[in-house]
């Protein structure tokens, strides 16, 4: 099979690219910018393009699929070629389900949580050698590519995703893989600049539940409570297993998860973290893992990338990197860090650099959200606020949005770089939440 990926650089993207070249297909792409891993890996399969930019020629009558990535617009001119012959174009959720329409779809879904959650099964799967095809969003240990796609497998796990499909395709990617097995973990309005308000937000959620195939199964977290009005108001046939915070204690800084087997000692902290361990372990019931071998495999996980990571310093400082910037994920992530950390001073640093963590109505949000800290310490830029062509926003505003007065407010990177160079790492524990790298900090250094 020949395929053309149009953006193919990007997070996602690239993985598939990879994925399909594995499997044994013709795979070529365009990009007009390619970073850093990608083009590494991209390059080491010998896919990686030779030149920046869109040539409309590469698209021939012969392209089985074009796969059509967010990054590109809708003038992109290898899009309108592709048109001009009438080829048929996939968005990314949609090829995936072009994979697995024959296998059973296990869709992990929610606000929150869901990278973590569909980490946790495949690491489960993995220690007990269970072979299933996979898309999940962020790196794991033992796994080369974030995609993998077979002919033989029988199940297919995938992270199921809330936002737009493509340019031309704006439907919530979730909503094209039709899951005969769910999980939704929590709902908390995001992505604002294309949910303009909470309903418009929920209404995905409500559909997605409508898409689950008749007799299917959705898992639920039953202690979020617009995820138990969404599953309660759903007419379509499945059956309803909730889930919620099991039993657990910390002694000597170590978590023990209690259970009818004994106390299980595990490598992750967190309240949040121990919720999603629970909707993973009644995945994994689904797929013939019994709780034993559930236990068993995830003492052994130590976190998806990015989430609560622990960094490595040069110093022996103690430092945890964490991909939240939406309000529900960083109340989680501070509330595990306080519950972790109840001696060590606690400093936690935020950058908000998406379009919602700069939108003044969504701030709102943010309320209490860093409240607990020692130290508390937003980061945004101004000259990202003027790129997204937004208004200013002051740091007394964000002061006040957070309802947190002793909140230290950067808006350049050079002054939070020199605040934290004067900070001792060694003098208490650091939590660095942000999507992007704080303007350039090395956190290993």
């Amino acid at each position: 099979m020949k395929t053309h990926f149009i953006a193919i650089g990007g997070s996602a993207m690239h993985n598939l690219a990879i994925a399909l070249k594995d499997k044994g297909y013709q795979v070529t792409g365009s990009d007009d910018a390619i970073f850093e891993p990608s083009k590494s890996r991209l390059d080491h399969k010998g896919i990686l393009p030779t030149e920046m930019g869109w040539f409309p020629e590469k698209i021939t009558a012969d392209i089985d699929a074009v796969i059509l990535g967010m990054h590109a617009h809708q003038d992109n001119p290898e899009l309108a070629r592709a048109k001009e012959l009438g080829l048929k174009i996939y968005s990314y959720p949609e090829f995936l389900y072009e994979q697995s329409k024959n296998k059973t779809r296990v869709v992990i879904a929610g606000s929150h949580g869901k990278t973590t959650i569909t980490s946790m099964i495949l690491h489960v799967l993995n220690f007990h050698q269970k072979d299933v095809d996979f898309m999940v969003g962020a790196q794991l240990e033992g796994f080369d590519c974030m995609v993998k796609l077979t002919q033989d497998n029988d199940f297919m796990v995938l992270e199921g995703d809330e936002y737009l499909s493509s340019p031309i395709d704006l439907r919530s990617k979730f909503l094209l893989y039709q899951p005969n097995i769910a999980l939704m973990s929590g709902i908390a309005w995001d992505h604002i600049n294309v949910f303009k308000t909470f309903d418009d937000y929920i209404e995905q959620f409500r559909k997605f539940v409508a898409s689950i195939t008749a007799g299917g199964v959705l898992v639920y977290n039953e202690e979020d409570a617009e995820v138990v009005k969404v599953v309660e108001a759903a007419e379509n046939y499945f059956r309803k297993i909730p889930y919620k915070t099991p039993e657990y204690e910390i002694s000597n800084g170590k978590v023990y998860l209690k259970t009818e087997m004994g106390d299980v000692p595990l490598s992750v902290f967190g309240a949040h973290n121990l919720l999603n361990m629970e909707g993973a372990r009644h995945i994994c019931r689904q797929l013939g893992i019994m709780d034993e071998d559930f236990y068993e495999a995830i003492m052994s996980f130590k976190g998806a990338s990015k989430r609560l990571e622990k960094v490595e310093r040069e110093d022996k400082g103690t430092l945890y990197k964490d991909f939240a910037h939406a309000p529900s994920k960083v109340k989680a992530t501070v509330k595990a860090f306080q519950e972790q950390f109840k001696k060590e001073k606690k400093y936690g640093f935020l950058e908000l650099h998406t379009y919602s963590s700069l939108n003044p109505v969504f701030l709102e949000q943010y309320d209490h959200a860093m409240d607990g800290l020692d130290e508390a310490i937003v980061f945004y830029s101004e000259d990202a606020l003027k790129i997204k062509r937004m208004e200013p926003i002051s740091p007394e505003f964000i002061k006040e949005k957070f309802k947190n007065d002793k909140l230290r407010v950067f808006t350049n990177a050079e002054d939070l770089h020199a605040y934290w160079e004067t900070l001792d790492k060694t003098d208490g524990v650091f939590l660095m939440m942000s999507s992007g790298n704080f303007g350039g900090l090395d956190l290993s250094k």
